[in-house]
């Protein structure tokens, strides 16, 4: 029957619609004919979560059982309270509350963490087909259960009641659809495609329910245009929405004073309070909470905060199912037991075959747009896309208004969700089963051949390190008694992938079959490129956390690698990266046109008039700034008129009066033009402004003539028309006043410039940080030497791209560069700060108020850095020589230097050395980029002593501001080995060789030892980053704390090697073997610790060795060490061997 409009209210009053005023509430077993005391109810709650509890810890992972027992113990609950008023109190309070009460408490919460699982950059690179095939399965699905429905339903259900029942079934479970999927190492890129499908049903469904919900008192009163207005706002409203809320949801959990606790109960609360403000508004919640969930990633979050809240939300998302199926369990048991017969349990089984035909029929119908996606896509994933289908809590949440929103009511709608919990229960079990058997049978979680690999060479590196461990420990006495064989044994790891983790195999055993095919080169190259991935999304996350990198650098980056990582055999380029991000040649192109009128505005030269005083008295009054204000202010005063004008009523009360505005406004434009072209003459029509007033001018004279005419000739429609026309245009006596807002364009112009290149060059230092990230762990890729030559050229030709980019970018903004890398450098320092404090905190040393205290103190100073200038003006030239590490801002080296330097100039593809010269002096370059082209370093050896390292390709290396020149040549009076080509106008200081030697004669011998000291440090900081990157090798502290010394080893020299006091000795130029075993040690290479003593072979061996801490040396022997290595060095200048330039470190651009 139809509900009165009156009654309306009342469904927010109770768990189901009232259907008139003589019944009951309650149509869920008997009424309350008792005094109603709402009490106890919490013991439901809890018992319900007890009991779940303990059925997850009884079943592990069986979810289906769990909810099983749940939904059973609630109906036996329900009939309980359906024949004892005891317990009819205790569950009366969950009859009388509102299904969209459950609605709005328990969805927000799932919905989001739903969407918070899916990767957003997948689903943005298939979403259309993601949005047809939501579409064609919502359609499909619907059609088919409604006509299931009409046919074998013997409920009396009306049309009504069966196209809705068939609409809450459509909806896929977005938790539940791939859960099972996850369990068994499937692709996220698969399941995020069902999981989005499955989002976007849900979207669908919350609206159109949404939309019923809206107009409950009379479904007839449907209009379209009301439908196409909330359907709209729903839709792209909500969806703004979120993305907004999301941006604001960010600076708040990104806030760095904020704690873990904070953190959560911000998540917890803002979910749902961006659910209710949407709704509040009108739209859609359950869209606005999907949109904030896809856009929120791991860097939305502090360091290690993201698996806490995550992990948090999954409990309570957990904790919210087990109380529906418990709640919605209770409700099916209050009803009346009369309406459970047979032909129920046929209609579920029915039900059952229906909801799996028409995700089979879905399948087949989508199968050609998802074969269009970046992703492979076959029949096998068909098979278990066909399982996916799971109902879940979405359809339970939504089946009480199925009743609530029918026309004709039922004596028995507590059957709803009877039906669609039972079917709910069927599918998590029996297609969560299904489609696990499907992936394991037709092999998609099997791992391939050359991800085996990959894992066998991370195994053989665990063991290797686990073997080095363990010979490391045999040394130390009081591990003497140890049963080192039990250790090795224990220590052995066995794990073989082909047998999915159901087997295990020793991994000296884990090979593959001699007969067995091995993959091709161009399989294993895009297995690795794959890994090549994921290395630099991690690290692009790690310099995020470091604070190398900023949160919307990392953003794009992420999102570029994983927008590229589907297409085949695409290894990303910094020039992949650039057209990724919104080009900024826009901007500049609109400060270049805005820079143009503004600068002819000011650039009109006004000619004196000699002395005719009344055109001086005209001159100064044309050029003062009173004269330009006066022409802003006639001009703002006439926006009045020319709205009277546009408004017809009004313009016929005005006529006379607009008219005669009209005269005025005309006379003093008129007046204006006319100063100007007594003074300016013919030079007042070369400005663009002044252009434009004489044509206002000249419009405005068109204007009255054919308001005059009119009035002659009234009756001539043609005129008329046309005075109208000219009558609108008016509206460009206003363009003038925007000669104001001119300067202040340009300035966000320029700021947003400033911000481009700021973006852009963080980006491009994140992408070269990643490239070397990556070829560090490239042997663990691939350990066939084709794949890993491949895998290195490839990522260093991408790492010189984008050092050349990061050169480009500094010439074309060298003050934003400067202010980006002063930033960086001061958060660096602020970073090892709290690295430190907290060191000294968990000693025990600073106490826990202090520490406290000390904190806040240095993340203010952080948070401080977000209002640092974005740009400082660079250097003048002669403070660039305090760039030079090795003269220390000492005063008396740079006045030295000073005084013999000369400042020089290269413009674009001028050469500044070539290799094959003798060295005249090293360069100092102060602005614009260089190349460094030539043959792969050498490191002072002959190519054919390094077999070992496939460096055959030529070597190019860019420097550009702060960056130093020919230091190494100039030390071994050995010809240049690189040319160096300006890649732009350059600009930079030369000290000359022979005044570079008289430095060296008189601050001998310390200035040659610093040289060396820096080019070893340059070496090792490149080389071997990975191993040495816990140790402090800056230069003043190796300076003043010899906690590294360089040693030179001379040819047939010996050097006995203490591992005791020497942490690591690096092998950064010549070669040497082992005193021993005659073992060859090319550089740069760390001299194993099991070599005891080594004899130099080339003419000059420097080695730079860093101490350990608890070393107990004297700081005398490092000095004697070096002087002596240096005047070997001094003698060997004639050597035949040609050294390696620092190409290769010095000239880096990773800072």
């Amino acid at each position: 029957m139809q509900m009165a409009p009156e009654k309306a209210i009342v469904n927010n009053l109770s768990f189901w619609a009232s259907r008139d005023d003589n019944k009951p509430d309650l149509l869920c077993g008997r009424p309350a004919d008792y005094f109603v005391v709402q009490k106890h109810f919490t013991i439901i709650i809890c018992a319900t979560l007890v009991l779940g509890g303990f059925s997850k810890m009884i079943f592990k992972n069986s979810e289906v059982f769990v909810l099983m027992v749940l939904s059973l113990s609630g109906f036996v609950t329900g009939q309980l309270a359906y024949h004892f008023v005891e317990v009819h109190q205790i569950v009366y309070p969950l009859l009388k509350t509102p299904s969209f009460s459950l609605y709005c408490y328990f969805l927000p919460l799932i919905v989001f963490v739903a969407s918070l699982d899916v990767d957003f950059y997948i689903v943005k690179n298939v979403l259309w087909q993601v949005l047809l095939t939501g579409v064609i399965s919502f359609g499909t699905t619907f059609v088919i259960i409604a006509y299931v429905v009409l046919k074998f339903n013997e409920d009396s259900w009306d049309l009504q009641c069966c196209l809705l029942f068939s609409i809450t079934l459509c909806i896929i479970d977005p938790l539940h659809s791939v859960k099972s999927l996850k369990t068994i190492g499937v692709s996220k890129m698969y399941t995020d495609i069902i999981r989005g499908e499955s989002l976007i049903i849900c979207s669908f469904t919350c609206i159109f329910f949404g939309i019923f919900r809206g107009h409950t008192t009379n479904v007839s009163m449907f209009k379209e245009l009301h439908v196409i207005i909330g359907l709209s706002f729903d839709i792209f409203g909500s969806a703004i929405c979120g993305y907004w809320c999301t941006r604001i949801i960010q600076i708040i959990l990104t806030d760095l004073f904020s704690n873990t606790l904070t953190n959560v109960v911000l998540c917890f609360s803002l979910v749902y309070m961006t659910f209710y403000l949407v709704e509040y508004f009108g739209m859609s919640g359950i869209v606005a909470l999907i949109t904030v969930g896809l856009n929120l990633d791991s860097l939305s979050f502090k360091p290690r905060m993201e698996f806490i809240i995550t992990k948090f939300l999954i409990m309570c998302s957990s904790a919210y199912e087990h109380l529906i199926y418990g709640f919605f369990g209770i409700v099916v048991g209050c009803g009346e037991i009369k309406y459970f017969r047979f032909h129920s349990l046929v209609f579920i089984i029915i039900l059952f075959v229906t909801v799996n035909f028409a995700r089979f029929i879905t399948v087949i119908l989508v199968s050609p747009i998802l074969m269009h996606s970046s992703y492979e896509y076959d029949w096998r994933w068909g098979i278990v896309i066909t399982w996916s289908g799971i109902r879940g809590v979405f359809s339970l949440l939504l089946a009480p208004d199925i009743y609530n929103f029918s026309e004709r009511k039922l004596d028995a709608p507590h059957m709803f969700i009877f039906y669609i919990q039972i079917l709910s229960l069927l599918t998590t079990g029996i297609n969560s089963h299904m489609m696990l058997r499907s992936a394991k049978t037709l092999g998609l979680c099997a791992l391939s051949l050359p991800r085996q690999m990959a894992i066998r060479n991370a195994i053989q590196h665990i063991q290797h390190i686990m073997q080095n461990s363990i010979t490391l420990f045999k040394t130390e006495k009081i591990l003497t008694s140890v049963n080192w064989n039990v250790v090795e044994e224990k220590a052995n790891i066995e794990y073989n992938p082909i047998l999915k983790q159901t087997h295990t195999v020793n991994v000296s055993r884990f090979h593959h079959d001699p007969k067995e095919e091995s993959p091709t080169d161009e399989v294993l190259i895009e297995e690795a490129r794959l890994h090549v991935a994921i290395i630099q999304m991690s690290s692009f996350e790690k310099q995020c956390y470091d604070g190398i990198l900023g949160v919307e650098a990392a953003r794009i980056l992420i999102g570029a690698t994983k927008s590229y990582c589907p297409i085949h055999g695409k290894f990303m380029n910094i020039s992949d990266v650039s057209t990724y991000v919104k080009a900024r040649s826009w901007l500049i192109k609109f400060k270049t046109m805005l820079t143009y009128l503004d600068y002819h505005r000011e650039r009109i030269l006004f000619a004196v008039p000699g002395n005719n005083k009344f055109m001086i008295l005209v001159y100064r009054i044309i050029i003062s700034e009173e004269f330009e204000y006066v022409t802003y202010v006639v001009t703002v005063m006439y926006i009045f008129p020319m709205i009277i004008h546009i408004w017809p009523t009004a313009r016929e009360l005005n006529i006379s009066a607009l008219i005669s505005i009209n005269y005025y406004f005309m006379f003093l434009y008129t007046l204006e033009s006319a100063l100007k072209i007594l003074i300016l003459k013919k030079k007042y029509f070369l400005q663009t402004w002044n252009v434009l007033e004489f044509f206002i001018i000249v419009m405005g004279i068109v204007d009255i003539l054919c308001m005059y005419f009119v009035k002659l000739r009234p009756d001539s429609l043609i005129l008329i028309q046309f005075t109208v026309v000219i009558g609108y245009l008016r509206i460009i006596r206003f363009l003038p006043i925007f000669k104001i807002i001119i300067p202040i364009l340009i300035k966000m112009a320029d700021v947003q410039i400033k911000k481009s290149l700021s973006l852009m060059y963080s980006i491009t230092k994140g992408y070269v940080k990643s490239q070397e990230d990556a070829k560090l762990l490239v042997r663990q890729i691939s350990s066939r030497e084709s794949i890993y030559q491949k895998l290195y050229d490839i990522l260093e030709n991408n790492k010189r791209e984008a050092i050349k980019e990061l050169g480009l970018i500094e010439h074309e903004g060298r003050d934003v560069v400067i202010a980006l890398k002063t930033k960086q450098a001061i958060h660096n320092v602020i970073a090892k700060a709290l690295k430190n404090l907290t060191f000294l905190w968990s000693r025990g040393i600073i106490d826990k108020h202090e520490g406290i205290e000390m904190n806040k103190v240095l993340l203010a100073k952080v948070k401080a850095l977000n209002n640092f200038p974005m740009a400082i003006p660079p250097p003048t030239p002669d403070k660039y020589l305090l760039n030079i590490v090795w003269m220390e801002n000492r005063d008396v080296l740079i006045e030295f230097f000073k005084e013999r330097t000369r400042l020089t100039y290269f413009d674009y593809g001028d050469i500044i050395c070539r290799e094959g010269e003798m060295p005249q002096g090293i360069f100092l370059i102060i602005s614009g980029m260089a190349s460094l082209h030539s043959s792969s370093p050498t490191f002072g050896i002959d190519a054919s002593q390094r077999t070992e390292r496939q460096f055959k390709t030529m070597y190019t290396e860019y420097c550009t501001s702060g960056d130093v020149l020919g230091e190494l040549s100039c030390l071994l009076k050995r010809e240049i080995e690189y040319t160096a080509v300006c890649e732009t106008t350059l600009q930079a200081f030369f000290i000359s060789l022979e005044d570079l030697y008289e430095g060296f004669d008189v601050f001998w011998p310390s200035l040659e030892y610093k040289i060396w000291l820096k080019l070893a440090l340059s070496v090792a900081n490149q080389y071997f980053e990975h191993d040495i990157a816990g140790e402090d090798l800056k230069f003043q502290k190796c300076v003043t704390s010899n906690h590294a010394y360089v040693e030179t080893l001379s040819s047939y020299n010996e050097m006995t090697l203490n591992h005791m006091s020497m942490k690591f000795i690096i092998l950064v130029y010549g070669n040497v073997i082992n005193s021993k075993t005659e073992e060859p040690h090319v550089a740069p290479s760390i001299i194993p610790k099991s070599c005891e003593q080594i004899q130099g072979i080339a003419d000059v061996s420097k080695l730079l060795i860093i101490l350990a801490s608890d070393s107990d040396k004297k700081d005398e022997t490092p000095h004697d060490i070096v002087s002596t290595g240096l005047r070997t060095t001094k003698k060997e200048y004639t050597w035949k061997r040609r050294d390696e330039p620092e190409g290769g470190h010095v000239f880096r651009k990773t800072n």
